[in-house]
């Protein structure tokens, strides 16, 4: 199981999809049912699908398994009693998924898939994303999403701090991470890049298109990877990754008194300014869409 796609709604998903495509680097990959579609030069149809709509809203994070995965957990979504959606036999969608969506226990929209279309990997370039590498919820009880995800999903947990829980369903550091707030929406989605150089002329890009970090460039304490935050024209919180770590079952789970910083420091490098009001403001951007 691995983090395929996230699904996203907007007012204007030209001008969504635009930045997605430059200065951000993804690729098009086709628009059917007012819907954009981009993908990165790893081998997913697509990571991001921007629609048309009358509001911001996140409308999912999908992961895609094989079909026994993603047929044995709709099995166990069903004995939780979760809400769900029924079994879709085909996604009309690049990549043909079949499977389901699913709520957390504050609303958070997920769906598994299994893809019935193969999806090549083009050529890495220093400018494109590979793929997505987390995406981050805001939520007012973690601990609910965390057992809901290790209990029913079989996610494991990573990492666990003073603010935020880490969760991974393969072997990088975290696919999911829960941060304590007020609101229920998305916190930010992270794009891992083929390096650490690929991720620095990727702020460049951005920088040059007159868009400035809010955070970063630094290095995370849990995962272990390089970073850096920019705020979207549309209002999301979008994240260059590079360098994330990777973990087996031998991981030990940390916790908050593993991850702390001397006064003033919130990543390993502390080299890069921090907007606080800038990231907080895109907290409200995408509230969770009811599935």
């Amino acid at each position: 199981m691995h983090l395929r796609s996230v699904e996203l709604e907007v007012p204007n998903s030209a001008a969504a999809a635009a930045f997605f495509k430059s200065p951000w680097g993804l690729i098009d990959a086709g628009t059917r049912n007012d819907t954009a579609y981009l993908r990165g030069t790893a081998g997913h149809a697509y990571i991001v699908a921007v629609k048309e709509a009358s509001a911001n809203a996140f409308a999912s994070a999908t992961f895609s398994g094989t079909k026994a995965e993603v047929e044995a957990l709709f099995a166990a979504v069903e004995k939780a009693g979760l809400p769900h959606g029924a079994w879709v036999n085909e996604f009309d969608e690049p990549g043909r998924g079949a499977g389901f969506y699913v709520t957390g226990p504050e609303g958070e929209p997920y769906r598994f898939l299994t893809e019935k279309d193969a999806t090549g990997k083009l050529p890495s370039q220093p400018h494109h994303p590979l793929q997505l590498a987390h995406v981050v919820f805001n939520t007012c009880d973690r601990e609910a999403g965390t057992r809901t995800l290790t209990d029913v999903f079989g996610f494991k947990l990573s990492d666990r701090t003073r603010v935020m829980n880490f969760l991974r369903c393969d072997d990088l550091h975290h696919a999911i991470a829960y941060a304590d707030a007020k609101q229920l929406s998305l916190n930010h989605i992270a794009f891992e890049m083929p390096d650490l150089d690929s991720m620095m002329r990727g702020i460049g890009n951005v920088m040059d298109a007159g868009i400035e970090t809010v955070w970063g460039p630094g290095r995370h304490g849990p995962g272990n990877n390089a970073f850096a935050y920019f705020i979207a024209p549309f209002g999301a919180c979008v994240e260059y990754t590079s360098e994330i770590q990777r973990v087996d079952d031998s991981y030990r789970t940390g916790q908050p008194d593993d991850w702390k910083w001397p006064p003033g420091r919130t990543d390993h490098w502390g080299i890069g300014k921090r907007d606080n009001a800038k990231l907080a403001a895109s907290g409200n951007a995408f509230p969770f869409k009811a599935v």
